[in-house]
Formats: structure tokens, C-alpha cells, sequence
């Protein structure tokens, strides 16, 4: 398997602490994703947070759904 790059791993951990910061575990984003239209399942999820493999529609879809709107490259 692919190891991350550092690319990877900063945006899976962009999106992983914009989750913490709203306080919505993964059971919650995959229905605030299905309130917005987009169908996908946990164990998904969690799979492309992990590998940090993920596509820039699905980080936005993801702030849209947790009511982010913007995305912080730094504390």
C-alpha cells in the first residue's frame, strides 16, 4: 500500500480537526452529508480520512455539511 504524503496527511488532518473543533463525530457527518445529498457510509469515511486520500469536492462537501465555511491552513 501508498504510504501519505505530507500533502495527505496535513489536509486528512485539516478536515479531522475542523470535526473535533464542531465537536461531529464520523456517525454525524455521514448525516449531515445525507441532509445535503451526498451518500456515503462511515466505514468510508473514516477509510478516507485515514489515507488522506480525498477529493477537494469532498472536503467541501464536508465543511458544508458541518457548517464551516472556511477552511484553516494554520492555528
Amino acid at each position: 500500500m501508498a504510504e501519505r504524503t505530507d500533502w495527505e496527511a496535513r489536509v486528512a488532518n485539516l478536515l479531522k480537526a475542523e470535526l473535533k473543533r464542531k465537536g461531529v463525530t464520523y456517525s454525524q457527518l455521514v448525516e449531515k452529508l445525507a441532509e445535503i445529498g451526498v451518500e456515503e457510509k462511515e466505514v468510508n469515511v473514516r477509510n478516507k480520512l485515514s489515507r488522506g486520500k480525498f477529493t477537494a469536492a469532498f472536503m467541501a462537501q464536508c465543511y458544508e455539511a458541518i457548517g464551516s465555511n472556511s477552511i484553516r491552513l494554520v492555528d
